[in-house]
């Protein structure tokens, strides 16, 4: 019957947990859906900065929406309401914005070229890297820490064990090797550039999860199974250096809205 019916699932079952469906349970494990918070912004849609105590510096010309983004109404943006909220409305708005803001036939302003320098430093620095660690490898020890001490459940214990094994990930991305150096179809390339990236948004998660003694949504701690708006009622803001290191401020959350028709709904605690 299983076979007949579900055939997918028992092929998947057998294919990546070896397991024969007909005779033993699939092995289930919690995972992320999708992740709360990302790069701060306003309602248009800009990017915005703690800059000189204002929590909502707009970087001008910089602009982020979607599942990248972060407008503070994640309360309001679960699952499958998540692509409507931040694609349709916030979309709409970033594109709303630029209609304003964009002169036409204004070209580009240059780019400094210390920032160009940078960028092509970064990509040949990778290109050409010749050390002892594979991409490969780094990156299942990156993916096996976040699974095992960075999960959906959590408790400050193991994500102080998984920050410790992350560092070391971390600093094994300094003998990274690439074997191919050619400009056309790297995928070698890609991937180690990929891991970059994901190194580091690795690192700001776990560390300003460790750094947050509270359980509110996706963000559940064992240790800390309670919400504490009297503490914890803020936006984490996160700054990484070329170390691993992870600088941590805070945003106010906006307890107000922008018109008089509607009224601000104060956050409450999900229970079931």
């Amino acid at each position: 019957m299983i076979n007949e019916r579900l055939p997918g699932i028992a092929e998947t079952a057998r294919i990546f947990s070896g397991v024969d469906v007909t005779k033993e349970p699939v092995p289930v494990l919690p995972t992320v859906h999708y992740n709360m918070g990302g790069i701060p912004t306003n309602f248009y849609g800009e990017v915005v900065l703690l800059k000189d105590g204002n929590p909502d510096q707009v970087v001008p010309g910089l602009m982020a929406i979607g599942e990248a983004a972060c407008v503070s109404v994640h309360g309001a943006n679960r699952l499958g309401s998540n692509s409507l909220l931040d694609i349709v409305v916030f979309g709409r708005a970033a594109a709303n914005r630029c209609a304003d803001t964009v002169k036409p036939d204004t070209p580009h302003k240059a780019l400094p070229a210390a920032s160009l320098d940078r960028i092509v430093a970064r990509f040949d620095r990778l290109r050409h890297a010749n050390g002892d660690n594979s991409t490969a490898s780094l990156r299942t020890r990156m993916q096996r820490t976040m699974q095992n001490h960075a999960a959906v459940f959590r408790t400050g214990d193991s994500m102080a064990e998984g920050i410790h094994l992350l560092e070391d990930v971390f600093a094994g991305f300094e003998q990274v090797h690439v074997s191919d150096r050619s400009l056309v179809w790297n995928s070698d390339l890609v991937e180690t550039l990929e891991l970059d990236n994901l190194l580091g948004c690795a690192m700001v998660s776990i560390k300003s999860a460790i750094n947050r003694t509270e359980s509110r949504g996706a963000h559940a701690r064992e240790d800390y199974p309670d919400r504490d708006d009297d503490n914890w009622m803020k936006h984490t803001l996160a700054w990484l250096d070329a170390k691993g290191q992870v600088t941590i401020d805070y945003r106010p959350v906006h307890t107000y809205t922008l018109t008089d028709e509607v009224d601000y709904i104060p956050p409450k605690k999900r229970v079931y």
